[in-house]
């Protein structure tokens, strides 16, 4: 058997578990980022590639909940913009800024992002279920200040998904659980789709300035599409805290990890 279809038959089912944690936790980039790298990928192009790939966990995860992202347009428009524009700024710092700089800091907003979504475990329900949903992303603070706070953070998360991504999702996850009044099923798949157009904006940047290895992007994409898929159906069936207290200890223990990498 060649190669090619040995990374193939290794990828395929990487990506789609890469896909799950993904759409379910935003830890894609902890299963398929090791995985490209330990078929020979050097570690840049091993991120650029990845980027491209995980382009399909967005649409898969956009197919599978579609009726959750139906009724909170206005809430995806609103955090869009912000994503895709730091997405853009995130593909230009990889490809202009020394790694190390950003690596050094990247533990900090992962340790964050674990603390503050673990801090929004015991939201009560009945809150949010006793609010609009037009003021869902406002989370009854419509103050010009805070909506800037938030939209910077949205386009923080943008710029870290387009320089690696790495528990990005956690990140995002954590602004709109602390920020938004939805069901977690519903600001997960805003999650996804964002991060999966941030992702695509990148994509078309290293497509003119870097090289994706698109024969091993097809079989890690494919396994993305599957995960992307089924997580949607999974963040449904789980009960919500227990999704977050798993995705917390999750993103601490990773900030712990490239904080050892970092520094030591």
């Amino acid at each position: 058997m060649s190669d090619y279809w040995q990374h193939f038959i290794f990828l395929l089912p990487m990506g789609i578990l890469a896909g799950i944690v993904s759409t379910t936790a935003g830890l894609a980039s902890l299963v398929s980022y090791p995985a490209l790298l330990a078929v020979g990928i050097p570690p840049l192009f091993a991120n650029v590639t990845n980027t491209a790939a995980l382009v399909m966990t967005g649409l898969g995860a956009t197919v599978s909940s579609r009726k959750d992202l139906g009724e909170h347009k206005k809430e995806l428009i609103k955090i869009l913009p912000f994503t895709l524009a730091g997405s853009v700024i995130g593909a230009w710092l990889l490809l202009s800024a020394p790694a190390a700089t950003f690596e050094k800091a990247v533990p900090f907003f992962v340790l964050v992002a674990g603390l503050l979504l673990m801090s929004q475990v015991n939201k009560s329900k009945n809150a949010e279920t006793n609010l609009t949903r037009e003021d869902s992303i406002e989370n009854d603070s419509s103050h010009p200040v805070y909506r800037t706070f938030v939209s910077i953070g949205i386009l923080l998360v943008g710029m870290y998904c387009g320089y690696f991504g790495a528990a990005g999702g956690v990140l995002l996850l954590a602004i709109l659980s602390a920020t938004t009044t939805m069901p977690f099923a519903s600001y997960n798949a805003l999650k996804n789709l964002s991060l999966g157009g941030a992702n695509l904006i990148a994509t078309i940047i290293y497509i003119f300035s870097s090289h994706i290895y698109w024969s091993l992007v097809i079989p890690m994409g494919i396994g993305l599409f599957i995960g992307g898929w089924i997580g949607p159906h999974i963040v449904k069936i789980i009960p919500e805290k227990i999704l977050k207290i798993a995705i917390s200890l999750a993103a601490i223990a990773l900030a712990i990890d490239l904080f050892m990498k970092a520094y030591f």
